[in-house]
């Protein structure tokens, strides 16, 4: 039997196998990077070792540091969590080998599966060889043969950008995996992105747990999954569940893993198979009544799987809430995350608590929030309410697209598939914020400031006060008046320093107020004070490219040096955050006039950069 368990990873993942082993009695160990000391999961571990890395992300990479760490905490038992190197062979070899307990496939079943070009060819299927791709073999699809999550992917749909493609993806794969091999496919336009979760022992079962659709994805990251995958036909179902075990049996398969496929016009493509637990397993856990962590435990033990498949119940959803900014380009976001709760009944998963901070070095992802209920259409209005009544404080999140997507009806309809954010992304982040979240605001910061209901035998001036929200400036005017506050056009029924009631059109609506600062949290809308005249020194010059998230240079353009000529969309610069790359380009035809940044460069939100001066028409 495991007493004490090391898990071989951090954030969420870590967290979220530690609260399985308090629950088994099970002692926890969590390794950390330096940048991770105070991070949640090495904090409620029962004990917890720093592995010295040369770079945040590498830290966890370093496989022979992990071992140290667990024979030197007592651990008997390591689980990799996912990513990182939970699909690494050489790494559950050394685990074995130091006399622990892997908690995860035999290392020549992830050999065999966490390749995924190996893997095509064990069933049967093969990769295009990317010299002799053509035009008439696109679009085509860019991919990582190690890892996932999106990283090292690139869609090519004109043939002379399939080189770039291939660098990028395996630059991207390399630094998020320690492997830069990538393959390249057919890219299949409006399939649906269906999987199925296995759990085998080593006693010859193998259970085939449902059918998950993770179809909503942007950047081929997931952002929505649900279980069971809507709309399938039994036939269907049954191939898949088919495929799955055949794709277990063939490599000996033991513990949790995924069977990916791609489904289109009634039929199943094979992609993948994941040979560890995934992101989103919650889901499988809801409609299933199952802890996969506890009988990944289980079945590391050597112990048996019931022969009789749990009974499926219901149905779940899960959404991946990310600290992004869709009006910075989905740039990843930092800086204190001051709040985050959902209602009561959902499910939250996070590596984070309030007060955390969100730094630069890892996935944006901060949390899954899953809702179970007895059909889908409840589980997916109880989740998109959950999202719009959470408290999140902190940098901006993705939480606005969540709600929106599944809310639309496309989705709700079961009529998705992976080309859903192509076709809506841009309706779906059009700022629509409430227009009387600064009202709302300014009532309540001046309760705060000033004895609420004082009047002067004058007639009152208007107080002025102004706020950045979604991109633009707001002014918003008040009076104080013998009967208390007013403001044009509404009734203010009430104003304290943490909710205000207004009266719009007969209408009462209350408003939740945080202040933080200068940040203001009215409902779901963030805001900015602003002060009440604007520093006129905040300026850069037209054509400056600034830093637009905190990352490291990793690239300048080949030749790229102050006086060249440049072109408008030209990629000149390549930051690294985050796991990921992204590329900013020159904003118009002209003259580099600057160049600041040098690769290996730190740079922070506003960093200036480079300046192109436009050419003149």
């Amino acid at each position: 039997m495991i007493s004490t368990l090391l898990v071989a990873n951090r954030g969420e993942i870590a967290c979220r196998i530690f609260r399985t082993c308090g629950e088994l009695g099970i002692r926890t160990v969590a390794v950390h990077s330096d940048a991770d000391e105070n991070a949640l999961h090495a904090r409620v571990a029962d004990t917890a070792v720093r592995l010295p890395g040369a770079t945040p992300a590498e830290t966890y990479l370093r496989g022979d540091l992990i071992v140290k760490a667990a024979l030197a905490a007592g651990a008997d038992a390591v689980h990799p969590g996912y990513g990182f190197l939970s699909e690494n062979p050489d790494f559950a070899r050394a685990v074995l080998d130091a006399g622990l307990i892997w908690i995860g496939p035999p290392p020549e079943a992830i050999e065999a599966m966490a390749s995924k070009t190996r893997a095509k060819e064990l069933m049967g299927l093969a990769p295009l060889d990317a010299a002799a791709i053509t035009e008439a073999d696109l679009p085509v699809l860019v991919k990582a043969a190690a890892g996932g999550g999106g990283r090292g992917m690139r869609i090519v749909r004109r043939l002379a950008d399939l080189p770039a493609a291939l660098e990028a993806a395996r630059a991207e794969a390399a630094s998020a995996f320690g492997d830069g091999e990538v393959f390249t496919e057919p890219y299949i336009e409006q399939g649906r992105h269906v999987e199925v979760q296995i759990l085998a022992d080593s006693h010859g079962t193998v259970w085939t747990l449902g059918t998950r659709d993770c179809s909503l994805q942007r950047r081929h990251q997931k952002v929505v999954e649900e279980a069971p995958a809507p709309g399938l036909t039994s036939r269907l179902a049954g191939e898949l569940d088919t495929l799955a075990v055949r794709a277990a049996r063939a490599v000996s398969y033991v513990g949790a893993g995924t069977v990916e496929f791609l489904v289109a016009d009634g039929k199943a493509h094979f992609l993948e198979m994941n040979t560890r637990l995934q992101v989103e397993h919650p889901v499988t856990e809801a409609v299933f009544g199952l802890d996969l962590v506890a009988e990944q435990i289980r079945v590391a033990e050597g112990l048996a799987l019931e022969t009789t498949l749990p009974r499926a119940r219901g149905h779940a959803v899960e959404a991946r809430l990310y600290a992004e900014d869709p009006a910075q380009g989905w740039a990843p976001q930092t800086g204190t995350l001051h709040r985050l709760a959902v209602p009561d009944g959902i499910r939250l998963d996070t590596g984070y608590t309030d007060g955390d901070t969100i730094g630069v070095h890892y996935d944006p992802m901060l949390a899954k929030i899953v809702a179970h209920a007895p059909t889908r259409a409840e589980a997916i209005r109880r989740l998109a309410g959950a999202l719009e009544r959470a408290e999140l404080h902190g940098p901006v999140t993705n939480r606005d697209l969540l709600i929106r997507s599944l809310r639309h009806e496309e989705f709700t309809g079961g009529r998705m598939d992976t080309g859903f954010y192509d076709r809506h992304l841009t309706d779906l982040t059009t700022p629509d914020p409430d227009p009387y979240a600064p009202l709302a605001a300014a009532l309540a910061d001046t309760h705060g400031r000033s004895r609420f209901g004082g009047w002067r035998n004058l007639p009152s001036q208007p107080q002025v006060k102004r706020y950045e929200m979604a991109g633009e400036e707001h002014e918003v005017r008040y009076r104080h008046t013998r009967d208390g506050l007013t403001a044009d056009g509404v009734r203010v029924v009430h104003a304290g320093p943490r909710r205000v009631v207004l009266e719009v059109d007969g209408v009462q609506r209350a408003f939740d107020v945080t202040r933080y600062g200068d940040r203001v949290y009215v409902n779901t809308t963030a805001l900015t004070a602003l002060p009440r005249f604007p520093d006129p020194t905040a300026q850069f010059a037209p054509g400056s490219l600034l830093a637009p998230m905190p990352g490291t240079v990793v690239r300048i353009a080949e030749g790229l040096t102050e006086g060249a000529t440049v072109q408008a969309g030209q990629p000149l610069i390549w930051l690294e955050a985050m796991k990921m790359q992204h590329q900013i380009s020159a904003p118009a035809a002209g003259t580099l006039t600057a160049l600041h940044a040098t690769p290996g460069q730190q740079v922070e939100p506003g960093m200036l950069l480079a300046v192109v001066q436009e050419t003149s028409s």
